[in-house]
């Protein structure tokens, strides 16, 4: 279980990414962005050690580039994570837990195998920012018989980041570019879905991970 501390970070996890995701083949929005935290959740590290969060991030700066919101999923750990040099998001002081690097999740095994964990119903989608409390607005469903083997390497597209499934039929594609509204195409073979609140204060939701065959 993932014990949810109210305290100091430094820098935010939002002053981070507003660095970093300009740098992303998928983020289309201005140099400088304007970022707001909007929704997301988070899954439980079995060993209680590291935080994963899928957090959702909108830029509503107004101009021709901004309003959109951005799926960043983040490990969250108090040691630097061996050979993820390339997936480093930045460290932050934490108040409580001191120093913590923050990762691309989607380059974290831990965060990887619960999401597959996630879609299979084996795990449960926590709130952001309450201790020991699922997320209900997360829904999750997948069409196979039997675990999910593996995943290759993350790849980034101009929308998503996508993984072969290890059993070379299935695709699992992470939408980094959400789409408010939109819903799981009908051949999908597994999904899960969550919501966010847009700049204007509206709550709307989307696909935020598909497995779609190849």
């Amino acid at each position: 279980m993932a014990l949810i501390h109210h305290t100091t970070l430094k820098p935010t996890k939002v002053e981070l990414l507003a660095g970093w995701l300009p740098t992303r083949p998928w983020y289309h929005g201005p140099a400088a962005p304007e970022l707001a935290k909007a929704g997301g959740f988070r899954l439980d590290d079995p060993a209680g050690e590291v935080g994963i969060e899928f957090m959702v991030v909108t830029e509503g700066s107004g101009g021709p580039e901004g309003s959109g919101a951005y799926l960043v999923p983040l490990t969250y750990r108090g040691a630097p994570l061996e050979g993820a040099e390339h997936a480093l998001v930045g460290t932050m002081e934490h108040g409580v837990l001191g120093p913590r690097w923050a990762y691309d999740g989607c380059h974290d095994p831990l965060l990887t195998a619960g999401l597959l964990a996630l879609i299979e119903g084996r795990a449960e989608a926590q709130a952001q920012s309450v201790t020991d409390t699922p997320d209900r607005e997360v829904e999750r469903s997948y069409a196979g018989q039997g675990p999910l083997p593996g995943l290759g390497a993350p790849v980034d597209t101009d929308e998503s980041t996508e993984f072969a499934v290890a059993d070379g039929g299935l695709v699992l594609r992470l939408r980094r570019v959400l789409t408010p509204g939109s819903t799981p195409s009908d051949d999908a073979a597994g999904h899960v879905t969550g919501a966010w609140n847009q700049p204007d204060g509206t709550r709307t939701r989307a696909p935020f991970a598909t497995l779609q065959a190849l």
